[in-house]
């Protein structure tokens, strides 16, 4: 498949309205049969995440008439979520959905290709930043050395935080305790937090013990699934920690290379389609799930959007601190700074 081809398939598989899987089943016949796939998510069997990673594997397989199969697995159900990194390097499996704030610590620019704690306060800017600017192409570069090719990210947006102290602008977060990770973490530090990088699975027990006093967790739907509403009296909005998210799809090399031209395009395309939809998802849940947390008697508080503003601008400190002088990681950053100022964000 020619460059010129490659970029009409994508133009025509992208737009979602089309029958794209008539287009694409009649040129998929391939003499080398099946390429078959295991890919391991972050999210729990059933829940709303996971059936849109299912999603993205039927669309794969329509989009190549069925030439990549691609077999789906909860977080854990391969290996333990936090060797996933290294099991895909490893080969252990071909593709895993992640979230590279995990490794933010190893690898400085993955704190800005996962959220930007005080960034973009809409989704659709996050996006843009990948697609328009350069941010895709940087992702990629971050996984290389390992082995590892970034495909395209999920993005979507804010996650809550939920609270036993009252929390109504940013400095009364100084001094609390809570949980973050990633960028967050170190951002969030600098705000006066003491963090503590509990795994998601430890949130609820610690907000009812008092071992923290406001924590991230997941977005809003999944947190009430959850029953943070149980342990918890605030649900602050906007998410400053994690303003907008980014998962990301990431697979082994070597079994990327193996990929013809068109199996290649189809994760892509898929990929970007499921972030839409996913997305869009999320939207409409927010607005009924905070009426299920008022009803369960939490109080819903909103930050004065003024108050959010001057603390991003007091952020840009931590971000730079944060790339630890690594290039790549500055490039990120730069990169995404350019894109806040003509955005009239900073």
């Amino acid at each position: 498949m020619t460059k010129s081809s490659r970029r009409d398939f994508l133009r025509t598989a992208g737009a979602v309205t089309l029958a794209a899987p008539a287009i694409v089943a009649a040129t998929s016949v391939r003499a080398q049969g099946v390429t078959k796939w295991r890919m391991q998510a972050l999210w729990g069997g059933g829940t709303t995440p996971m059936l849109y990673e299912e999603r993205f594997c039927k669309r794969v397989a329509e989009l190549t008439g069925g030439s990549l199969e691609i077999t789906p697995f909860s977080g854990g159900q391969i290996v333990p979520s936090a060797q996933s990194f290294d099991a895909v390097r490893g080969g252990a499996f071909q593709l895993m959905k992640t979230f590279d704030g995990y490794t933010a610590g190893k690898i400085p620019a993955h704190g800005f290709s996962s959220t930007v704690p005080f960034g973009f306060p809409e989704a659709d800017q996050y996006e843009a930043w990948f697609y328009e600017r350069g941010g895709l192409e940087l992702a990629r570069k971050s996984y290389a050395p390992a082995g590892l090719t970034y495909i395209a990210p999920t993005v979507y947006g804010e996650e809550p935080i939920h609270s036993n102290v009252e929390i109504r602008k940013i400095a009364d977060m100084n001094g609390l305790k809570g949980r973050f990770v990633g960028l967050a973490s170190a951002v969030m530090a600098d705000f006066g937090v003491t963090v503590s990088p509990l795994p998601t699975s430890e949130v609820y027990s610690a907000l009812d013990k008092g071992l923290i006093d406001f924590a991230d967790r997941g977005d809003i739907k999944a947190n009430y699934e959850e029953g943070i509403q149980e342990v918890s009296k605030y649900l602050i909005l906007p998410g400053v920690h994690q303003p907008s998210t980014a998962t990301s799809y990431v697979a082994n090399t070597a079994a990327y290379q193996s990929l013809d031209d068109q199996q290649r395009a189809a994760l892509e395309v898929a990929a970007r389609e499921v972030s839409g939809a996913l997305r869009q998802n999320i939207i409409v849940s927010n607005g009924e799930y905070i009426g299920k947390f008022e009803e369960a008697g939490v109080e819903v508080i909103t930050l004065d959007p003024a108050d959010v503003a001057e603390a991003r601008a007091k952020a840009v400190a931590s971000w730079e601190k944060a790339t630890k002088g690594d290039e790549l990681a500055k490039a990120m950053m730069d990169s995404q700074r350019q894109l806040m100022q003509e955005l009239r964000l900073l």
